[in-house]
């Protein structure tokens, strides 16, 4: 799969010199997010529980021609502690902090009515617990700099609307959403917290879900831009929020990236909507 690919590197999205941390960042939407800030000029650690080295490493070719990658830290981000050691390992490295996108996240399928306690408690963990143990040591970096910091929250739309089968994780998201919007009030002026609430997104893990290319293709055309969105338009709105210069008063925002949403059932029941 092609993630982001473009040079990013105009005036108000060079990110030179500025350091940005992508949770969940070696494969999906995450990798597609690290990718375009290594485009963008910034240094970048991406972490997960597993190890990741060499070719696995979110790349993108430098100024100079030559292939730059981020950094990979092993942290199980859910740990308050692996989360801290997250951001102190960053800040070591490269002496400052400018970005975190809080982007790891996700859910199986699981029945509410028979989710165990367990299962719930994950869910929520990693969906909402983990942004806020990343943002709170993110946060005391970026209060020290002159140019403050930004953090992105991946949200979904299942925090929008029902979300039957992932009940845990719509809920979760949802609580992301708000949390954006405190954090924002009590962490400026000088740092920016946004989020993003992504509708359908291809990536493998998509793929998986809703299974070949006629289930694929039956699932875009619920979306009233006919496709599923790419990793690559969710770098896209990630490099907007952090970029000082065009979205330098936008705060406790949630930009939702959906195609449109989704098509009401009513339309078709009336001739209009897709046929599915």
């Amino acid at each position: 799969m092609t993630h982001a690919g473009s040079d990013y590197r105009g005036a108000e999205l060079d990110f030179t010199g500025r350091v940005a941390v992508v949770t969940g960042g070696v494969r999906g939407i995450g990798r597609g997010i690290a990718e375009a800030f290594l485009a963008a000029g910034a240094e970048v650690v991406v972490c997960g529980r597993t190890g990741a080295t060499g070719d696995e490493l979110p790349a993108a070719a430098g100024e100079d021609g030559t292939r730059r990658r981020a950094v990979f830290v092993t942290a199980d981000v859910r740990d308050p502690e692996q989360a801290g050691s997250l951001i102190a390992a960053a800040t070591d490295r490269f002496g400052r902090l400018d970005v975190l996108v809080n982007n790891a996240g996700g859910s199986p399928e699981a029945d509410a009515a028979t989710a165990s306690p367990r299962f719930s408690a994950a869910v929520v963990a990693l969906n909402l617990l983990a942004p806020l143990y990343c943002a709170q040591p993110a946060n005391a970096v970026m209060q020290t700099q002159d140019t403050g910091g930004v953090i992105v929250n991946i949200a979904s739309v299942s925090g929008l609307r029902p979300s039957p089968g992932t009940a845990a994780y719509g809920a979760a998201k949802a609580g992301l959403i708000n949390l954006t919007q405190s954090l924002a009030v009590e962490w400026a002026p000088k740092v920016r917290v946004n989020c993003v609430s992504a509708g359908l997104v291809a990536t493998e893990a998509a793929d998986a879900h809703y299974g070949g290319p006629a289930e694929l293709a039956a699932v875009a055309a619920t979306v009233p831009l006919g496709r599923f969105g790419t990793p690559t338009d969710l770098a896209g709105v990630c490099l907007f929020l952090a970029s000082p210069t065009l979205a330098g008063y936008v705060s406790g925002a949630n930009l939702v990236a959906h195609g449109g949403g989704e098509w009401p059932a009513f339309l078709r029941h009336r001739g209009g909507g897709p046929a599915v």
